[in-house]
């Protein structure tokens, strides 16, 4: 048959099909398959960038070059030729001295551009409001935080010397967005204008101090220049961003954003295991007009030719349909919620709204075209003989085409191809391991049912009778609700996970530089106010020189954690037990012997460090050794102390040391701090609180956003579900329309529909507990950087889920059969 023929006989079935209702249900599986990607990925993508645009304010800028030099004209002529925004700003210590008073200040001078993300604020005076500042100091004033008023005995408007320049104060400091937690950021604060930095004559060679260049602009923009200044960056020089900058606030986010990509492949899926059986039903129902269409000369070639156009008629409004329906629903929730998030949403993206078409086309290949050599293989003699049918396909074939259909979907959510082998292996063995039960289970089922009651086996019979068909489903209503229970396991996991990083009390202030001969006086302080304080660390300050007589900085990799570390000193502590969120991952535990280190295992992966390697420091000028007694992971995203290197007990007793500890102050307990600075003015507070309520911003739309897309995930497993089983209904109908003519009564097929249909869910749910907790403990270890969770109430939950759900949709689909005369529904159905 030529082409042209072809495409006529396809439009006038497409025609035709589409009067009769035949491609209803797979149009609607197709609509909520794209409808909920669409809705996924454009909220999902509006969520991840307004959360990124939000935690940006933690390093001032979207893109931010830390470095010890002052950064070539050129590579701000680059940025700006990218079209992206600049701003600088350089830190250093330096000594105030002021009526007899001495302070070591952290000075940060700005340029008129900083802060490109976030605000400064202050205050006009101790009594008055805190406002967001609209500039920078002006030149010849700075700003400095209260504890530079109290510990120098100064006032607003006072003069403040900055090495050999003079400053008038002008307004308290009250909050930057980029405060680091560096020796320079704990310090008492000095902020003052960039052009006003000469005249202070402070740096000279050799000085220690921090330049920092901080750029913003569009995403792709921002890509290309970090892609063009890698290759040009020197020893010394780092590139920061949230992810890695701030583990607290990055950690979040990249969970956030590997679950929104996650949970929208499992809607996928979930939609494509409905038009997988939409399609199958679509092939069963036109074995008649195939027939008849080989009996007229059509070969194989052409029977696929012919549906494959049908399918198109499909896709083409199925995926405008669900890509306008998903960008309205978007739209809705992100009206609805926009109350509950401190920050505007971020517009849709354009690659959003192209991706969900694409995979909806995709989705539609891949579970709707395995179908189609059904067909191909319908004898011509079924025009004579309605008995002859096609060779059943093979589930496994099925399986197979959406499997690679799935993988390609993954591929961009997770980027990651390595993970997405082991999501689809754990899957695949999962279903295989399934699949084999299954088979022993339908085989046991005639023993098992010799004995029992007529309603139960009316009810199983339709299972022993249709056993691939019976497999086919179960498979399906699995993987459905495999996806979902992933996707809530999560979700739960992860909100979980966040609550305990941040709980109502977490630390809001550290207390640092306290010595050894305050540390009772101020616990009893804090007793007094009935504030509970946390673990005291003692703090040495030392520089890693050399692993295994290797010069550290040789083995630290270019623009690393580990060339970043080592290019300044490290808190060095002691402890008896590791401390919380520390979790040991190589060797052991203190075993009595001084002299033994346990290093943080990111820092230990970057600069080759094994357990029994032997470290030596610079501790005041004097050279420590010690061994590396164990690799340690460590939480850097909890609001808690922690240290790259801790020692054991007696390892730095004789080097000279200062005591830290964190607690937390509720609200309204200012006085409380204000009588513990007093009695103790030579202790640092740091004020976190405004980091925390940030922080708590962030994890606020972060929980949203999970909460939302799994909400997505719910309502399309639950909707596709009933799609499904009505698709695979007719067959039972008909059967029951046959036991009614032969004067079945209705509370009997009532029944045993139930029976049937429950035992499918209930077989379901058993294979969609073992998926979500095979595939499960891959997403926990693998995506989200998390303990592996056991869930022993999958295995109770899941099948008892299934068996309600499957069987309420089962009754309700074929609820007619006892409604109507059976001459109706067989006619109906002819």
């Amino acid at each position: 048959m030529s082409a042209a023929r072809n495409f006529r006989l396809a439009w006038r079935l497409a025609r035709r099909d589409w009067r009769g209702g035949e491609l209803g249900v797979l149009l609607v599986a197709l609509v909520i398959a794209v409808a909920a990607t669409a809705a996924t990925q454009l909220f999902g993508d509006r969520l991840a960038r307004t959360m990124v645009d939000h935690a940006a304010e933690f390093i001032a800028g979207d893109l931010t070059l830390a470095s010890h030099r002052k950064i070539p004209p050129e590579w701000i002529e680059q940025s700006e030729i990218l079209g992206l925004k600049h701003a600088a700003s350089v830190e250093f210590p330096s000594v105030l001295m002021e009526n007899d008073q001495i302070l070591l200040g952290g000075i940060k001078a700005v340029s008129p551009a900083y802060p490109l993300r976030g605000e400064l604020r202050t205050r006009a005076g101790e009594a008055a409001d805190e406002k967001p500042a609209r500039d920078i100091p002006q030149p010849g004033t700075v700003w400095v935080e209260s504890r530079v008023l109290g510990t120098l005995g100064l006032t607003i408007g006072a003069p403040l010397t900055v090495g050999s320049a003079q400053f008038r104060i002008e307004r308290l400091l009250t909050h930057e967005p980029d405060r680091r937690g560096d020796l320079y950021s704990l310090s008492p604060r000095v902020i003052m204008n960039l052009g006003d930095l000469p005249a202070t004559r402070v740096i000279q060679p050799g000085s220690r101090v921090h330049y920092y260049d901080m750029f913003a602009g569009e995403d792709a923009a921002v890509g290309r220049f970090k892609t063009w200044l890698k290759p040009r960056l020197q020893r010394g020089d780092r590139l920061l961003d949230v992810h890695e900058d701030r583990p607290e606030v990055g950690t979040a986010l990249n969970r956030a954003d590997r679950y929104l990509g996650m949970t929208s492949v499992m809607v996928v899926l979930i939609a494509g295991v409905a038009i997988g059986m939409s399609a199958r039903r679509y092939t069963e129902r036109h074995s008649d007009t195939t027939a008849l269409l080989k009996c007229m000369g059509a070969g194989k070639n052409d029977i696929l030719a012919i549906y494959a156009f049908v399918l198109v008629s499909v896709g083409l409004p199925g995926t405008v349909l669900g890509s306008a329906l998903g960008y309205l629903v978007q739209a809705g929730i992100a009206r609805s919620v926009a109350g509950l998030l401190p920050h505007s949403l971020a517009q849709p993206g354009l690659e959003g709204l192209l991706t969900a078409p694409l995979m909806g086309l995709v989705v539609l290949a891949g579970f709707a075209i395995p179908p189609l050599p059904r067909l191909m293989r319908v004898p011509p003699l079924r025009v004579l003989r309605r008995d002859l049918g096609p060779t059943p396909p093979s589930v496994w074939l099925s399986l197979g085409f959406a499997i690679l259909a799935l993988g390609a979907l993954l591929l961009r959510p997770a980027r990651d191809p390595a993970l997405v082998a082991l999501i689809l292996t754990g899957g695949a063995a999962a279903l295989a391991g399934f699949r084999l039960c299954l088979g022993g289970i339908l085989r046991l089922l005639p023993a098992l049912l010799r004995r029992r009651p007529l309603i139960w086996r009316l009810g199983l019979h339709n299972l022993l009778r249709r056993r691939r068909l019976a497999s086919f489903q179960i498979i399906g209503f699995g993987l459905a609700m495999a996806a979902m229970l992933i996707s809530y396991i999560v979700q739960n996991e992860l909100v979980s996970e966040w609550k305990r990083q941040l709980p109502d009390d977490a630390p809001n202030y550290f207390a640092l530089n306290l010595q050894e001969a305050e540390l009772d006086r101020f616990r009893h302080s804090l007793a007094a106010e009935s504030i509970e304080s946390g673990e005291l660390y003692p703090i040495v300050r030392g520089r890693l020189v050399s692993v295994d007589g290797i010069d550290a900085r040789k083995l630290a990799p270019k623009d690393s954690q580990a060339e970043a570390a080592i290019e300044r000193d490290f808190s060095l502590t002691w402890s008896e037990v590791p401390p919380s969120g520390n979790r040991i991952v190589r060797g052991r535990w203190w075993s009595g012997v001084p002299q033994r280190v346990s290093v943080e295992e990111k820092l230990a992966a970057e600069l080759g460090i094994r357990t029994g390697a032997q470290l030596t420091f610079d501790v005041a000028g004097a050279r420590v050794e010690a061994t590396v007694e164990s690799i340690r992971s460590v939480r850097w995203d909890a609001m808690t102390p922690n240290f790259y290197m801790i020692f054991s007990p007696g390892s730095l007793q004789d080097q000279p040391r200062t005591y830290l500890t964190s607690f937390h102050v509720p609200p309204g307990r200012s006085a409380a701090l204000n009588a513990l600075v007093k009695a103790f003015p030579g202790i640092t507070l740091l004020d976190v609180d405004a980091l925390l309520k940030q922080f708590q911003s962030i994890l606020q739309q972060v929980t949203l956003a999970v909460q939302v897309v799994l909400g997505f995930a719910v309502v399309a497993g639950f909707t596709v579900l009933f799609g499904a089983v009505h698709a695979t209904a007719e067959e039972r109908m008909r059967e029951d329309a046959l036991l009614r003519a032969i004067g079945a009564e209705a509370p009997l097929l009532k029944t045993s529909q139930w029976i049937e249909f429950a035992s499918l869910g209930f077989l379901a749910g058993i294979l969609a507990a073992a998926c979500a907790e095979l595939v499960g403990a891959v997403v926990f270890s693998r995506v989200m950087n998390l303990m592996p969770q056991a869930h022993p109430w999958l295995w109770l939950a899941a099948p008892c889920l299934g068996a309600m759900s499957v069987g309420l949709a089962g009754r309700w689909s074929v609820r007619r059969v006892v409604n109507t005369s059976p001459n109706d529904v067989l006619r109906d159905l002819s």
